[in-house]
C-alpha cells in the first residue's frame, strides 16, 4: 500500500458523501489510537446491533503496545483494510486517546477516496477526520466511539443515527447555549478536538480553516491551556478568513464559564460569530456532526443547521 503523505484536494464543488447507512449495513471497528477494556467494546457493539446494524470486530483491534493499541502499522492496515474492503459500508472508531497522528503518513488516501463511506468518532481522533476528509475531500462524521456507546444516553444514539442514516438536514438548538458573539455564518463545518487539531499545524494533515465554520471541543485542559491553544491557531494564521465559531464540551476545563471569558477576551476583534455551549464532545449528549458538508450558523438564536446533501464550492 502507498505509504505517501500526498493526497487529494479536490474542489469542494466535488465533495464526496458517503452513501447512506441502511438497516443491515455493516461496519466495522477499528483500533487506530488507544487501547480499550472489551467490555465497553462489546457493550458498545450490542448498541450498533440493536439500531439494526451488523458489526464487524477484526481481531486486530484488541492488540497492544504500551499506550497503543498495537504498532503503528498494524493500526494503519487495519483501518486500512476496513476502509477500503467493499463489504463495509462504514468504519467506527473503538477509542480515542492518543495515536491517530502517528498513522496518518501510513495510509493511501487516494485509495480511500475512491471508495468513501463513513469514518466515525471523536477525540484523537480528530486526526484522521481531519486527514480523511481533506485529503480525500470526503465527509466524515465526528460522533461517538463503539466505546462510548456503551453508556451514551437515548440523545446521543437517536442523532448518530439520524446523521447516518437520513438525508434530510439536521437543525441543532442549543438550549442551554451561550452566544459570544451574535451573528451568522455559512460554509462547511469542520474542526473536533483543540488539542489534537494543534498538534496538526505545521503537518501536511492541518485542514483548512478559511472559509469554514470551526467547531471545538476538549477535555481536562486548564484554562490556561485552553488559552496558549486558541492563541497558537490565531498567531499562526488558522483563524484568518473563518467564518464562524462553536464551542462543544469543555469537560474538566476550570470553572464554569472560564473557557468562556478565555474565548471572548483573545477572540475579541475577530469578526465572526461564536457560539459557545454545543453538546458535542466529551460530554452526554454527544451530538453527531457530519464534518465537511454546508452548515449554517446563527449564533444569536442558538442554532446550527447542517445539510449533508450540499457543500460550497
Amino acid at each position: 500500500m502507498a505509504m505517501r503523505p500526498s493526497g487529494l484536494r479536490g474542489r469542494r464543488s466535488n465533495l464526496r458523501q458517503p452513501a447512506r447507512l441502511r438497516p443491515g449495513a455493516v461496519i466495522g471497528i477499528a483500533a487506530p489510537a488507544s487501547p480499550f477494556q472489551p467490555e465497553a467494546l462489546r457493550s458498545g457493539v450490542e448498541v450498533l446491533r440493536s439500531m439494526g446494524f451488523d458489526v464487524v470486530v477484526p481481531e486486530g483491534v484488541f492488540a497492544r503496545l504500551r499506550h497503543l493499541a498495537g504498532t503503528d502499522a498494524e493500526r494503519a492496515a487495519l483501518l486500512a483494510s476496513l476502509m477500503l474492503d467493499d463489504r463495509v459500508d462504514a468504519v467506527m472508531c473503538a477509542r480515542g486517546g492518543y495515536g491517530c497522528l502517528r498513522i496518518l503518513p501510513l495510509l493511501d488516501y487516494p485509495a480511500m477516496a475512491a471508495r468513501p463511506k463513513p469514518l466515525i468518532g471523536f477525540s484523537d481522533v480528530t486526526a484522521l477526520l481531519a486527514a480523511v476528509g481533506e485529503r480525500c475531500n470526503m465527509v466524515t462524521f465526528h460522533g461517538p466511539l463503539v466505546t462510548t456507546l456503551a453508556t451514551a444516553s437515548d440523545r446521543t444514539v437517536q442523532s448518530f443515527r439520524d446523521a447516518l442514516m437520513s438525508a434530510e438536514p439536521a437543525t441543532y438548538r442549543l438550549g442551554k447555549g451561550t452566544t459570544l458573539r451574535p451573528g451568522t455564518a455559512a460554509g462547511p463545518v469542520c474542526g473536533g478536538n483543540l488539542t489534537t487539531l494543534c498538534h496538526l499545524v505545521g503537518t501536511p494533515y492541518m485542514p483548512r480553516l478559511r472559509n469554514r465554520i470551526l467547531f471545538l471541543e476538549d477535555r481536562g485542559e486548564a484554562p490556561y491551556r485552553i488559552d496558549r491553544m486558541l492563541a497558537h491557531l490565531k498567531t499562526a494564521g488558522c483563524l484568518e478568513g473563518l467564518r464562524g465559531l462553536v464551542l462543544g464540551s469543555f469537560e474538566d476545563c476550570g470553572l464554569p464559564g472560564d473557557v468562556l471569558e478565555v474565548a471572548d477576551d483573545l477572540l475579541r476583534g475577530t469578526g465572526f460569530p461564536i457560539l459557545a455551549g454545543f453538546e458535542a464532545g466529551h460530554t452526554d449528549p454527544n451530538l453527531t456532526i457530519p464534518f465537511g458538508s454546508r452548515a449554517v450558523l446563527d449564533a444569536g438564536e442558538g442554532i446550527l443547521r447542517v445539510d449533508p446533501g450540499t457543500c460550497d464550492p
